[in-house]
């Protein structure tokens, strides 16, 4: 393993050993902080009378003699009609305590005269989550349970039989908006006899996406209603910072949180780890992680490794089984690569192939961070910063689910926030977990929306309250746009085509296919926006760690050609961008420093793309003929008066580099105060701005209409600064490193930057600050 001495651990060793034994000889320095979390007892409660008995029958014989306490307060919440969420760690057995009611409702309903007097609704984030809770309940083993999932793979001779049979559906929200809510009339049957609607790892409807999700159940809502139902919704979520005040504004009515977990917990221990520094730059955290991850798999120890990109997961993947077939005799297929834009298939094998044991190792995204039901983990690696806290415990609790103390790894990335919690762990294990951010009266979100319960039903005045305040004068504009037309009945569809149609709710407007040429097979998707970026003609592109070049982007037909071969380089697009404020909605003066928040518009032009050896020396700059994207949307910005820059140290010609490098790493520290990550928002820096006539630093929502993560800077700016400034102050580098103001996904190649006077840049708002 490249002249790493490999200590031999059994498979039985405890974490620490194992922990122990990866920091042996010169890696020890690599190992930064480590923290034991405790065991946690049980706290058992009895079963409700009302179960019912067949269920409790077979719930007893799998071996669940009574259930936690947690469980047993959902479960009688949910019962009694009361919408509730369920907000507790990872593998505290959630899912009992919505499928108790659920099941029991409609095991009751088998009684009427329909057979389906009581039907029951399950809403997951992803099509595996789905298909394992199938799993589990066809396990139950129950009479009379008619299951099935519904989602873009059911064939169509099984959806007839789903919608008139099946009193209990497993589906997603895009399912839900694509066809049954504009189809609804097919549904009536099922709708009618609704009692419960499960709404399965809610905390990962945020942002954009939480915003149109909200939407979503809103017209769900409003259908049910018209078949004379009023189904309780039972939600789940990992722990997150108030988790009722989401959940309400999820549904869009009161909810009742359970947080106090009664499940056991073994012990946890939780490193930070630290890459070994080269010339000065931080070695990659996925390097790192398939070192790590190579190493464990060979001593035993079945592991999964979390990357943040796609391109990260095939890298990962790909380096360790390298590794792997230096260091022992484990056959390199025990580790494969698992994340989004993989066909159906190919998901459901690893995930198989994870739960048999055949696989030892895998490298994924948080498409594996839900709660698809894996266990046996002895250890998860986190390559890099997950993007919040919620995510961290949900990716650190995928181990140690089958009863045994667990191990998890944070390896920190060349990132300024990485760095940040390698200096204050106490910002990890001693800080609450964050609030769930998203903005439901988003007027790009609600638009579509409202035109699709439009044409679901019509819409009436009674029905705007719902969609909240701001909903009247949308529906005004769909009016003047021809897009709705105003009836004594209420608002009709005007057009032909269906209006879910024009609405993607994950935020993508456009997917592009990735096409292998010689066999016309689909290695892939990737949406519009990011094909500019990264399956631009030339592109060099990773797939099941096979490389691909691509011949052509064709973006009317929302296809990117490849074909199969490693050129021996890497590709890096390069763009240009600049912005225009809109109107700003709050401002805050700092002295002579406005700290502002409101709508702008970015525009964005991709030009170009860098070929780089592995060596990082780079082969030659290709232009590139793409067009502009415009987003209108939310940012936070704040300018800064030359005279006062001067006095900091900064001269005029120096104001381009200071303002790039201290947006650079505020982009980076933005996940402490708000649920977002780098790839969530953009930035722009200029040194005079025509709208401010003042060097100006922009950090904007990347999504349309803004996802709530610029307001919350805005919010919390003090502490954001705060933050950044140490970050950057810290880190080791002179010049400027990725570890504190270089950025993964600058548009400029990361030039200019001058983190020195960036420092000073980020003490003078500091000083500014109000007393």
């Amino acid at each position: 393993m490249h002249g790493v001495t490999v200590t031999r651990v059994p498979p039985s060793a405890e974490p620490t050993e194992i922990l122990a034994a990866l920091a042996a000889g010169d890696r020890g320095a690599r190992l930064r902080h480590v923290e034991r979390l405790p065991a946690r007892a049980a706290q058992v409660a009895q079963w409700p009378d009302w179960i019912a008995p067949t269920l409790l029958a077979s719930l007893t014989g799998a071996g669940i003699e009574r259930p936690w306490s947690h469980q047993r307060e959902a479960m009688d919440l949910a019962r009694r009609g009361s919408h509730v969420v369920l907000s507790t760690g990872t593998a505290s057995g959630k899912s009992l305590g919505y499928l108790v009611p659920g099941l029991t409702a409609v095991l009751d309903g088998l009684a009427a005269p329909t057979g389906r007097g009581s039907t029951l609704l399950y809403i997951a984030p992803t099509k595996a989550l789905a298909a394992d809770q199938l799993a589990r309940i066809e396990a139950l083993a129950l009479p009379g349970i008619r299951a099935a999932t519904y989602d873009g793979d059911t064939p169509t001779d099984e959806r007839r039989w789903i919608r008139e049979h099946a009193n209990v559906v497993l589906t997603n929200p895009d399912l839900l908006h694509h066809s049954m809510l504009p189809g609804h009339q097919h549904w009536a049957p099922f709708l009618r006899a609704l009692d419960h609607v499960v709404i399965d790892e809610c905390h990962i409807y945020r942002g954009v996406f939480g915003s149109h999700v909200s939407s979503v159940l809103r017209r769900l809502r409003r259908v049910c209603h018209r078949y004379r139902s009023e189904p309780t919704f039972v939600l789940a979520s990992a722990t997150v910072s108030s988790p009722a005040s989401h959940a309400t504004s999820l549904v869009g009515m009161p909810v009742t949180p359970v947080e106090e977990d009664g499940s056991p917990r073994e012990a946890l221990t939780f490193a930070l780890w630290e890459p070994a520094t080269v010339d000065e730059t931080r070695r990659s955290a996925t390097t790192e992680a398939a070192e790590l991850l190579a190493e464990l798999v060979d001593r035993g120890v079945q592991t999964l490794a979390f990357a943040r990109s796609r391109a990260g997961v095939e890298s990962l993947a790909s380096s360790a089984r390298r590794r792997l077939g230096q260091v022992g005799a484990t056959p390199e297929a025990s580790i494969a690569a698992y994340r989004g834009g993989y066909l159906p298939q190919e998901r459901r094998e690893l995930e198989r192939a994870l739960r048999d044991g055949a696989l030892r190792g895998l490298a994924a995204t948080n498409a594996l961070e839900l709660g698809v039901d894996i266990s046996g983990l002895d250890a998860v690696l986190m390559a890099g910063w997950p993007g919040r806290r919620a995510n961290l415990w949900q990716q650190a609790g995928r181990a140690g689910r089958s009863g045994r103390e667990s191990l998890a790894v944070l390896i920190a990335a060349d990132d300024p926030l990485d760095t940040y919690l390698l200096d204050h762990p106490e910002a990890i294990f001693g800080a609450p977990i964050e609030s769930t951010v998203m903005d439901p009266s988003n007027p790009h979100v609600l638009a579509p929306h409202l035109a699709a319960a439009a044409h679901e039903l019509p819409l009436t005045e009674a029905d705007l309250p719902m969609f909240g305040t701001g909903a009247r004068a949308v529906v005004d504009l769909l009016v003047e746009r021809g897009i709705l037309r105003r009836r004594p009945g209420g608002w009709f569809w005007a057009r032909e085509d269906r209006p879910s149609d024009h609405v993607n709710l994950r935020g993508t407007s456009e997917v592009v296919s990735i096409v292998e040429r010689r066999s016309g097979r689909v290695l892939g998707t990737i949406d519009e926006a990011s094909a500019h970026s990264q399956v631009h003609t030339g592109a060099v592109h990773v797939h099941q760690g096979d490389t691909f070049v691509v011949t052509d982007l064709d973006l009317p037909a929302a296809t990117a050609t490849v074909v199969r071969g490693d050129p021996g380089w890497s590709t890096h697009s390069q763009s240009v961008s600049s912005f225009e404020i809109l109107g700003a909605q709050r401002t805050h003066q700092w002295g002579e420093i406005d700290v502002c928040f409101g709508s702008v518009r970015v525009t964005t032009q991709v030009t170009s793309f860098l070929r780089r050896l592995p060596s990082g020396e780079v082969l030659g700059t290709h232009p590139l003929d793409l067009p502009q994207r415009s987003l209108v949307t939310r940012g936070v910005w704040w300018t800064m008066p030359l005279d006062l820059l001067e006095e900091a140290g900064i001269e005029e010609a120096q104001v381009p580099g200071a303002a790039h490098a201290a947006e650079h790493a505020a982009i980076g520290m933005l996940p402490l105060v708000a649920t977002s990550d780098r790839w969530d928002v953009g930035g722009v820096s200029t040194d005079q701005h025509p709208d401010t006539g003042l060097p100006t630093i922009l950090i904007y929502d990347g999504y349309p209409g803004g996802a709530g993560f610029a307001e919350r800077a805005h919010t919390a700016f003090g502490e954001w600064i705060q933050a950044t400034h140490d970050a950057v102050a810290r880190c080791r580098c002179e010049l400027g490193c990725p570890a504190c103001v270089q950025s993964p996904k600058c548009g400029n190649g990361n030039e200019p930057l001058d983190k020195a006077r960036a420092i000073r840049l980020l003490d003078l708002v500091l000083m500014s600050r109000p007393a």
